[in-house]
């Protein structure tokens, strides 16, 4: 039973890693499934103060991933419709495979800006730019936590199964 729950925890740990870029995979909390996997096999001792710390950091970097596009938004000047316009783009672009979740929130921002104040074509696209850069961010921030759970899992699954 050990050595199913390892590689189930592995295939989650992998699959989270992917869901880093996908925005359609729950990337870190597909890995910190993982970690709690190998945790409960009978190999390796409990440690409820590292899944705890890793469980709210996945919290907390779920949350951040829906935050920070729209603060890059408001950050270069957008307003309420760039950020609503940065949500909905991101939305829709799930829809639009391979890259429509990378352009859907920085065309989302502009057409948002651009309701907003039709006139200010230099702004939209500002706010539309701070989209962007907060969506890298925030992909960024989800690919570390995610390979740096992996890297944990590997650790424990070779201290105690090699």
């Amino acid at each position: 039973m050990d050595i199913v729950l390892v590689i189930i925890g592995l295939i989650c740990c992998v699959v989270g890693l992917l869901g880093s870029f996908l925005p359609v995979l729950p990337g870190p909390i597909l890995s910190w499934v993982g970690l709690l996997l190998i945790y409960l096999t009978n190999k390796v001792e409990n440690n409820y103060w590292v899944l705890g710390f890793t469980l709210v950091i996945t919290i907390v970097i779920s949350i951040l991933d829906y935050v920070i596009p729209a603060k890059g938004t408001k950050r270069f000047g957008g307003t309420k419709y760039g950020v609503w316009g940065t949500n909905i783009g991101l939305v829709v672009g799930l829809f639009i495979p391979p890259f429509g979740f990378i352009i859907g929130p920085f065309i989302g921002a502009f057409v948002g800006e651009l309701i907003n104040n039709s006139n200010d074509k230099n702004g939209a696209l500002k706010a539309a730019i701070g989209s962007f850069i907060g969506f890298l961010v925030s992909t960024f921030m989800k690919f570390m936590v995610c390979l740096s759970f992996l890297i944990l899992f590997l650790y424990l699954a070779f201290t105690n199964f090699i």
